[in-house]
Parts: structure tokens; C-alpha cells; sequence
């Protein structure tokens, strides 16, 4: 199984990726693009979308089983959303039109699978992961927000690569999972612990 999170932004996104296999344990391994502006015009802004697109889909390959993606934060005021938004959308189409299923997570349910808040802030939600997934060497907001992503997608295949309380696990209830996906929750792999 290879599960591929990407929290997009246009100057650092973060990319994770989590295999896992039947009883040999599991990888994770995340990562940032980092890009800088390439001028005003529209031609340079969209250029620099695609050159984040091309990156983000370098770490997507056959065997990719899902890619979770963080939706979009409408509620934002950055004079940067339409473009935000674009490179969502670019990568959302290159995505579908090569066949990945795809997963799209509110950043309040990425939030809530991470610390039991959908309210919680990029901070407290790094500091949750950097506790929980101890074999990462995460070192940044935005790669911390990509392995939440992939792990929400390791726990929708079947293959949880956490143990978390039931609060947390709610935020799986919240996710557009793709077909085939109907039960984003298995039965079985609910697991207590205190965090």
C-alpha cells in the first residue's frame, strides 16, 4: 500500500508518503517544494503552479493506491487564494485525469485526526505529530500537515499507521473519501490511547 498526503501551498508544500505491508510494519517519509515567486505576470504565476504540480506528481506513481489532499480553506483573506486555489484545481485535474483515486480533508478534520480539535492551530498540531510519529523526522508545519494527510488515507485503506482515541477518529467521518471507499473507518482498528 502507498498512500501520498500533500498539504499545497505556494511556497512550501508538504508531501508525505506512508507503504505499508501485511505484518512487515510501516514507512513513512515526508518532504517540502519549496518555490519562490517568478514574477507578476500571468504567464510567470502560472508557470510557478505547474512547476509545483509537476514536483507534487513526482512523488505519485502507479502503485499510488490514494492521494489525500487538503481542501481548500474558504474562509482565507490572503490576497493569494485564486492562485491557491488554481493549484489546487491543477493538481485535483492532474490527478483524476491520470486514474489516482482521490481524497480531499478539510483542514479542520485534518486538524481534529491530529489533535481531537478541529479548532487547533498548524503549531499545536505540529507539536502532536512530532510526539506521535516518532520514526518521522518532521521539521515544519507543512510536512506535518501532509503526514496527518496520509495517515487518515493508511487508516481509510485498512492499514492505520497510529493508534488514536475515538474524538480523533471522528474527523475520518468528515472526509470525501472516493468510491470504493465506503467504509473510511474499518471496524477493528479503533484503538484507545492517551494523547
Amino acid at each position: 500500500m502507498k498512500v501520498v498526503g500533500l498539504d499545497l501551498s505556494l511556497t512550501s508544500t508538504g508531501v508525505a508518503v506512508v507503504w505499508a505491508a501485511p505484518r512487515a510494519g510501516h514507512l513513512a517519509q515526508v518532504d517540502r517544494i519549496r518555490t519562490s515567486p517568478a514574477g507578476d505576470t500571468y504567464p510567470a504565476r502560472w508557470s510557478r503552479l505547474r512547476d509545483i504540480v509537476d514536483e507534487a506528481m513526482a512523488w505519485v506513481s502507479d502503485d499510488t493506491d490514494l492521494v489525500v489532499l487538503e481542501g481548500l480553506a474558504y474562509a482565507s483573506k490572503s490576497p493569494h487564494a485564486t492562485e491557491r486555489a488554481g493549484l489546487w484545481w491543477m493538481l485535483a485535474h492532474r490527478l483524476l485525469v491520470n486514474d489516482h483515486r482521490l481524497a480531499v480533508v478539510t483542514p479542520s478534520a485534518r486538524a481534529k485526526y491530529a489533535t481531537g480539535s478541529g479548532a487547533a492551530g498548524k503549531d499545536t498540531v505540529l507539536a502532536a505529530v512530532v510526539r506521535r510519529y516518532v520514526d518521522v523526522d518532521v521539521t515544519g508545519n507543512d510536512e506535518a500537515d501532509a503526514l496527518v494527510l496520509a495517515a487518515m488515507g493508511a487508516r481509510a485503506l485498512g492499514r492505520p499507521i497510529d493508534e488514536l482515541p475515538k474524538n480523533h477518529l471522528d474527523a475520518m467521518a468528515k472526509v470525501a473519501w472516493p468510491e470504493g471507499l465506503a467504509q473510511p473507518c474499518p471496524a477493528g482498528i479503533t484503538t484507545e490511547s492517551k494523547d
